[in-house]
This record gives C-alpha cells, sequence and structure tokens, in this order.
C-alpha cells in the first residue's frame, strides 16, 4: 500500500505548473462540495434515512481512506467534509432537492473545465486518468499545502 507522501508526491509531480496550482486552489474545493451536493440530491427511503444519506456514506468512506494513509489530515479533511455537509443540508433545505442538483451539476461542470484549462498550462493529463484514486488525493494535496501554510504540523 502507497503512503500518503507517495500519494501527495505523485500528484504534485503533476502539478508544478503555478497557474495550474492556482486553478486548482479555485476548482478542487467547488468538485468537492458538488460532489457531496450530487449525492446529497439521491433519493432514499423515508422510513430509513435521511435525505444525504448517500453523500455522507461517500465521505465516511473517503475519510476512512485518509485515515489509514495520515490520521492529521484526515482529520483536517473531516472538519472540511462536516462544513461541505452542513452547507449542503442548509441549501438542500432552502432550495430543495432539483435546484440543488442543478446548481451543483453546474458548479461541477465549470470547476472541472477549470481543472482542465489548468492541465492545459501544465502540459500534462490529469492524475485520475491514471489512477482514480488521486480524485482523493486532490483534495489531501491541498490540505496539505494549507496545513503547511497555517504552520501546522501535518505528518503525511
Amino acid at each position: 500500500m502507497r503512503t500518503m507522501q507517495s500519494w501527495l508526491d505523485g500528484y504534485s509531480d503533476d502539478h508544478r505548473n503555478p497557474v495550474n496550482q492556482r486553478l486548482h486552489w479555485l476548482c478542487v474545493p467547488p468538485i468537492v462540495w458538488s460532489a457531496i451536493a450530487m449525492l446529497w440530491t439521491i433519493p432514499v427511503p423515508a422510513a430509513f434515512l435521511r435525505p444525504g444519506a448517500w453523500a455522507v456514506l461517500v465521505m465516511v468512506l473517503a475519510f476512512y481512506w485518509y485515515w489509514k494513509l495520515s490520521r492529521p489530515l484526515a482529520a483536517a479533511l473531516l472538519l472540511v467534509f462536516a462544513l461541505l455537509g452542513l452547507l449542503t443540508h442548509l441549501l438542500f433545505d432552502r432550495l430543495g432537492a432539483r435546484a440543488l442538483l442543478e446548481l451543483a451539476a453546474a458548479v461541477f461542470v465549470a470547476a472541472w473545465i477549470g481543472q482542465f484549462i489548468g492541465h492545459r498550462f501544465e502540459g500534462r493529463r490529469p492524475s485520475f486518468l491514471t489512477d482514480l484514486s488521486y480524485l482523493l488525493v486532490g483534495p489531501a494535496w491541498l490540505m496539505a499545502k494549507l496545513l503547511r501554510r497555517l504552520g501546522l504540523r501535518q505528518i503525511p
């Protein structure tokens, strides 16, 4: 099994261009939110579960993957998941499932366009095209950078 540092190093190799890095800072968080929001709108049996159950399940599974590789990084990402889940819950209550799905889909498409523009500047294909696990590494890569900028000790 690869280490978190190995994943982050591999991701960094594909993201050296400053324009691509800036676009990732702008695009990865909205992609994460929009994925959570789209999952939130998948209907669940009301007798057993509440709206958002699928999103919570996916966030728990992602957290577990992060936890196995880096507990400090997983803890920081859990906080982000909680905040994004709360935001999505509020938007779901205010907008309803249909409008939330439409908003999330629009954000998802726009943010992915930004990602691909960044990779044109980079001159390299996105990492996830070689391994889908890199879809989880992108948020971890940004969080690791953020923790370092904040001067917090982070052990990958």
